[in-house]
């Protein structure tokens, strides 16, 4: 663990109408700071090995994570992202089902996993955003699913950037249509990882969407959707009825 103290007040923290503890009150707030602790990993880091037994549940507060399982011959499948005010963890299962790494430099807030159970049973506010927060995240692995599976290269892309542009709008409170922009936290070779896509075929896909009027770049990872609907067709979504994660 990469161990520089990391000190985040909750009314300051910039995932808490989002996290776990969005519908808390004051006294259950106060519960929580007395099992919270928070911890930062650099880039490249592994947080938890699948399999390993679990001390803490928390939330991305900053950064990214990918989630990654490893096949009996070595080979390993990333099967989705943590993303920011995404929760890492399952109350009530001893050990991690998959591997979760660092794909950025990242800070957790964590609670001990015990006391957090406890409370679960106690403090409905908990035990119901979590409930909520379990189904984004199964409408989010039935999206992954889709964008690794049946998508075409330029769906792919499309995709990605529309998850993260959309993500990023809920955390901020801004509207997920129209006009949006978002810098990306992933480089184009870890996107071409991640999507099952070679780096040149990123590239290219990018600088078509460019071409065509999709998206625009500023440098290499600032993007400004000038049409949100637009990039959800490019996606394969229907703007209407697609998950908004």
């Amino acid at each position: 663990m990469h161990d520089h103290s990391v000190h985040v007040q909750c009314g300051d923290c910039p995932i808490r109408h989002r996290a776990v503890c969005a519908r808390c009150e004051t006294d259950e707030l106060s519960k929580l700071e007395q099992i919270k602790y928070y911890r930062s990993f650099q880039a490249g880091q592994t947080i938890i090995w699948s399999g390993d037994r679990m001390e803490f549940v928390g939330s991305v507060v900053s950064g990214i994570a990918s989630l990654t399982q490893t096949m009996e011959d070595g080979r390993r499948q990333m099967v989705g992202l943590l993303l920011p005010s995404d929760f890492v963890g399952r109350p009530g299962r001893p050990t991690a089902a998959f591997d979760v790494t660092a794909t950025t430099d990242l800070v957790m807030c964590c609670f001990r996993k015990k006391p957090f159970e406890e409370m679960m049973s106690t403090t409905p506010h908990i035990a119901q955003r979590l409930l909520e927060m379990m189904l984004d995240e199964l409408d989010a692995a039935r999206e992954w699913m889709l964008l690794l599976g049946r998508k075409t290269a330029r769906e792919k892309i499309a995709s990605l950037i529309s998850i993260i542009a959309r993500r990023d709008a809920a955390l901020h409170l801004r509207t997920k249509t129209g006009a949006l922009a978002v810098d990306l936290p992933l480089t184009r070779e870890e996107m071409a990882d991640y999507l099952g896509l070679t780096l040149e075929t990123v590239s290219r896909q990018i600088s078509a969407l460019k071409k065509d009027g999709v998206i625009s770049l500023e440098g290499n990872r600032h993007v400004r959707i000038p049409d949100m609907d637009r990039l959800m067709e490019e996606a394969g979504d229907d703007s209407d009825g697609g998950m908004l994660v």
